[in-house]
């Protein structure tokens, strides 16, 4: 009986000895499982939704409903998966613009996209404040995650207008994401549509906010930071409150983050990156338009150093274009496509003409003078100044559509009248050409500056050249008569002979100018580094603006007259002729690809 009991006690005691040992190698196996994670960035999406281009009516082979494609296919194979966004997506395409400013009642189309693709934060772009309170105040509530900017503050309050960071717990993983947006908005953008906020330097504010982020106990640290990555000594070293690309400033002077996602720029990276301290912090860029997803794959494990669980970090750059449409995803905006396309071809008008931004860069050109025109009409002012807003579109003779509207005026500006003064009008021209033109020796010289190797040849991209510089920012002016000697050194170019209504031109005169509000709040430099005057001095020389953007009245100006003959103004020329026309020859094919 004793020797059954003691048996039945050893056995139990026994199986109670395996169970423990079972339920710890369990705990202990589950504790140091690798854990494996994806972040993926989308960034300057500029209203890239459905898989198709609204102004120039054609299919497009990136979108954000490829991106879903493959961010679902992440999904299905990481433990944690996090969306983020970088910014710039409420300008660009009409299908972002429809919902801006024509529907403001539906829910906003970028709003139900984001939250349909299950986004975790985002940081505001200063092409999302452009579109003014109304807007982005809607979108902030309509987003089921939070929209981020560290250093946009509330001037009443002194806190972030926007949140400043997001903590995200994940199956066991803590990730803090900080948001930073470029603070150079108040050089482009009318101070109506930021009312209220004030764009403080990204370095401060990321000082400011990283021991409180630290104390949150994180396993991993986000930067989402709407601003461009130059890590130029200089750029590293110095920090301004205008710097409009110093998400490198703040990687180095910095330390805290692990990965850093930037924006603004375009452009693509993927990097490393060793900041004061030595640490390493991974640097990525999703580029633009839908075109490229940024990606950072980190795998955790259970080993803690300094109380710091202890990861890999890499990172790559997904092609959008090697993924379709996501079938569900176009389904479900099947609606939105719909309403957009019939907005987009809704026809306001008809042209005698076909007219091309391409002949903007060798003189006075059918395209640009239309926005001369326009803009001299709604101001009443002495001279126009206008550029190109995008390199390479055409509109057709026949109907003029809404669609068309969008390749005539890119982005959201508002329309300036300002004062100059005869000789800041000269200085202003000056500048503008100086960017535009190289000084020539003879026929066989460039006349347009292109980007350039070291052999001083034009770099080509797939059988074409580009601009050195943004078309952009290559005004003309029109109200007076004027020439552009190549021959001669930049500054010392621009002769005006006197106003195209016969009066002369003064240079002591104060004259009315119309100008778009980017080039108004000092966008290019060509009223500060240009014609010289003083940022704070602008606003003092505004004498009215547009209440809406300068597209809308365009529009609407083409609606009254139904029909419009569009022909070059003819008001200025670039000379020696002989030279010009020898350029204008060879160079259009560098540009276009044909001949002219």
């Amino acid at each position: 009986m004793n020797k059954t009991v003691t048996k039945m006690k050893i056995k139990s005691l026994s199986l109670l000895v395996i169970n423990c040992l079972l339920i710890t190698l369990l705990v202990s196996c589950y504790g140091s499982r690798k854990k494996s994670i994806s972040i993926i960035e989308t960034t300057d999406i500029h209203g890239v939704i459905l898989p198709y281009d609204f102004t120039e009516k054609e299919k497009l082979h990136v979108s954000m409903a490829s991106s879903y494609d493959y961010i679902k296919k992440v999904r299905e194979k990481k433990d944690v998966t996090l969306l983020l966004d970088n910014g710039d997506n409420l300008q660009g395409q009409p299908e972002v613009y429809y919902y801006n400013f024509i529907d403001t009642v539906q829910p906003h189309f970028l709003s139900e996209v984001m939250n349909y693709m299950g986004y975790d934060a985002g940081t505001v772009g200063n092409h999302d404040i452009e579109t003014g309170h109304a807007v982005y105040d809607r979108l902030v509530k309509e987003y089921n995650f939070p929209l981020l900017a560290a250093n946009a503050v509330n001037i009443k309050t002194g806190k972030p207008y926007f949140n400043p960071y997001r903590i995200i717990e994940k199956d066991g993983i803590k990730i803090a994401v900080f948001g930073l947006v470029t603070p150079a908005i108040p050089n482009w953008l009318p101070s109506e549509l930021y009312s209220g906020i004030e764009f403080k330097d990204m370095v401060e504010t990321a000082r400011q906010w990283m021991p409180v982020i630290l104390n949150e106990k994180p396993d991993l640290v986000v930067g989402l930071f709407h601003s461009g990555w130059d890590r130029s000594e200089g750029n590293l070293k110095q920090t301004n409150n205008l710097n409009e690309n110093g998400s490198a400033a703040v990687a180095f002077n910095v330390p805290g983050f692990d990965i850093i996602f930037n924006g603004h720029d375009h452009k693509v990276a993927n990097e490393k990156f060793v900041n004061s301290t030595g640490d390493t912090v991974l640097i990525l860029n999703g580029g633009s338009r839908s075109e490229k997803l940024a990606e950072a794959d980190i795998t955790f494990t259970s080993k803690k150093i300094k109380g710091k669980r202890q990861m890999k970090i890499t990172g790559q750059i997904v092609n959008v274009a090697d993924f379709k449409p996501d079938s569900a995803f176009i389904e479900r905006f099947a609606p939105q496509y719909k309403i957009i396309d019939e907005y987009v071809n809704r026809v306001i008008g008809n042209s005698s003409a076909t007219v091309t931004s391409r002949d903007a860069y060798f003189g006075p050109s059918a395209f640009i003078d239309m926005i001369h025109t326009i803009q001299l009409e709604i101001t009443g002012a002495d001279i126009s100044f206008a550029a190109p807003l995008s390199f390479d579109v055409q509109i057709n003779k026949g109907p003029i559509t809404v669609g068309d509207m969008f390749k005539l005026y890119r982005f959201e500006n508002m329309l300036y009248t300002m004062t100059l003064s005869g000789d800041e009008v000269q200085k202003y021209l000056e500048y503008s050409y100086s960017g535009w033109l190289n000084t020539m020796k003879g026929p066989a010289d460039l006349m347009l500056k292109l980007r350039t190797g070291k052999d001083g040849k034009p770099l080509m991209t797939n059988g074409k050249a580009w601009l050195k510089n943004q078309p952009y920012n290559f005004d003309s002016a029109a109200g007076i008569n004027y020439s552009v000697d190549v021959s001669k050194p930049e500054g010392d170019r621009i002769t005006i002979t006197g106003f195209t209504d016969g009066r002369p031109f003064e240079k002591n005169k104060m004259y009315k100018v119309a100008v778009n509000s980017y080039r108004g709040n000092g966008g290019g430099g060509h009223f500060t580094e240009g014609a010289g005057i003083e940022k704070l001095e602008l606003r003092k020389r505004l004498i009215s603006s547009t209440d809406r953007d300068l597209r809308f009245y365009i529009l609407k100006s083409i609606e009254e007259k139904k029909s419009i003959n569009p022909k070059p103004l003819n008001n200025w020329k670039i000379i020696p002729e002989k030279w010009v026309k020898a350029a204008i020859s060879s160079e259009y094919a560098l540009l276009f690809g044909i001949n002219k």
